[in-house]
């Protein structure tokens, strides 16, 4: 069968193609994922293994056999029930998996030799870096303009300063075999023009990376940024959205005295200046108040009550506070509607502290009150996201009371970065995202979570306080 397949539809093509890591689909690449799905649906042998689990892309392209129109290419990531050559599906970029090809022959050389006793495990090592630096040299990526770089020279461009160079010598196994490199290669080596690209989830719920069935999500980081850096050079694409700027915004003061102010942060401000962006809640403070610090953080997307030192006298014994978890916050969130259960269940990776998951779609969502304890970790392949890792992630523990069926108060004990969208989406947490959370659940107007109220005693006077901002989003 055809790996390209033809697009009948008069929806306009985007301006530019799209940037990778941070995106929403154009109509073009969910006409194509809807048929590819179907496809999926429609094949058992496929469809059981991709109920586990299993992310595909999409890339609509412009070809000379197309007359005018579209069509588009199919992918998956890694394998596909054991296999690289479905055929609907575009080729890996190098095929590694021939039984008589040089990897798997060297590879069965190796296990042989680790099987043989202690005295061969040393020469085994130094074998199999080797066999892995050999693999990484097979994979020769294109670019738009033709040029051709192997996958180390695209890692060490990319890490190109001594220091990156240390600690990223190399590129983590499996790079180069997700959908968005292999969509491309084959796109350039056919001649086809990259119109624009997406990438989906399939199958069951993952209980560390909180992928959900049909989703869309931007190409992992750790893996995929240096080498789309590099295939994506030659197309006119999408800018990156954090180096447009910040829309300036309005922050109303809830309170304000000679010591602190509590601001009340709208959604999509940034707390502190991040990565590129320098506009934020601490520059805007800094302009009126050369010694300020913000006492603590809240996400971009998360509106509410965030508290400012006007020095570092207050801002010390505050932080204290915050050490020893005397501050307490009240957040509300609005969660997405409760859903059936994913095509396949997934294998339980934890239990939440509060009760057995429901009825009625897994979870706490027909409890009205309890307590989550799920662990959590940086992803670091794939920043800024989260993860939830019952064995070596830091405690991350929430209190739930649910005021409606959609609406519930969340009170952290900890402070983990993005604790409450994760324990909220999670399987076994509420197992229903935060509307709006783009990296855990759908992408929508805004994050549906607001710091309501903050209870502290306040650094200087000592003065017991109570601070209360009303929900601003409708419910």
């Amino acid at each position: 069968m055809n790996s390209i397949h033809p697009l009948s539809t008069d929806i306009e093509r985007p301006a530019r193609f799209t940037y990778p890591f941070c995106y929403e689909p154009h109509p073009l690449c969910r006409m194509a994922a809807r048929e590819v799905q179907a496809y999926i649906g429609s094949h058992p042998d496929i469809k059981e293994d991709a109920d586990r689990g299993k992310m595909f892309g999409v890339l609509v392209v412009e070809s000379p056999t197309a007359a005018g129109g579209y069509s588009f290419l199919a992918a998956y990531s890694g394998l596909l029930a054991g296999r690289n050559d479905w055929p609907y599906f575009v080729p890996p970029v190098y095929d590694a998996q021939q039984p008589d090809g040089h990897f798997k022959t060297r590879e069965r050389e190796i296990s042989a030799m680790l099987a043989s006793g202690d005295g061969g495990r040393l020469l085994a090592a130094h074998m199999s870096q080797e066999l892995q630096l050999w693999l990484f040299h097979q994979y020769r990526l294109l670019n738009a303009r033709g040029e051709e770089k192997d996958l180390v020279d695209i890692w060490q461009s990319y890490y190109s300063t001594p220091k990156l160079q240390r600690k990223f010598p190399l590129p983590p196994g499996g790079t180069g075999d997700c959908c968005a490199p292999k969509l491309l290669q084959h796109a350039y080596r056919q001649g086809y023009r990259p119109v624009c690209m997406a990438e989906f989830w399939w199958g069951a719920a993952t209980r560390t990376e909180l992928r959900r069935h049909l989703n869309y999500y931007p190409a992992c980081r750790g893996k995929c940024k240096p080498i789309l850096t590099w295939m994506l050079q030659g197309l006119q694409v999408d800018p990156d959205p954090e180096t447009l700027g910040f829309r300036r915004m309005d922050i109303p003061v809830v309170y304000e005295d000679a010591h602190i102010l509590v601001i009340n942060k709208p959604s999509g401000m940034l707390s502190v200046p991040g990565r590129v962006e320098e506009y934020s809640v601490a520059t805007v403070m800094k302009q009126r108040y050369p010694e300020s610090v913000v006492a603590h953080r809240l996400d971009m997307g998360t509106s509410g009550l965030l508290i400012v030192c006007k020095s570092m006298e207050a801002f010390h014994p505050l932080q204290e506070q915050f050490v020893r978890h005397e501050v307490k916050k009240k957040y509300i969130a609005l969660l997405e509607p409760s859903q059936p259960p994913p095509p396949t269940p997934s294998c339980r990776g934890g239990e939440s502290t509060a009760q057995k998951a429901s009825p009625t779609g897994g979870g706490l969502e027909g409890a009205g009150l309890g307590t989550i304890s799920l662990p959590m970790r940086p992803d670091p392949m794939n920043r800024p996201r989260q993860v939830v890792d019952m064995e070596h992630g830091k405690r991350a523990v929430t209190d739930y009371e649910f005021l409606t069926d959609r609406l519930v108060a969340l009170y952290p004990q900890t402070g983990r970065t993005h604790q409450l969208r994760i324990h909220c989406a999670h399987p076994d947490g509420l197992n229903r995202p935060i509307v709006g959370d783009e990296l855990y659940g759908t992408r929508g107007e805004r994050l549906m979570l607001h710091a309501a109220e903050i209870w502290f005693r306040h650094p200087v006077t000592g003065q017991d306080m109570h601070l209360q901002a009303a929900v601003n989003f409708d419910v």
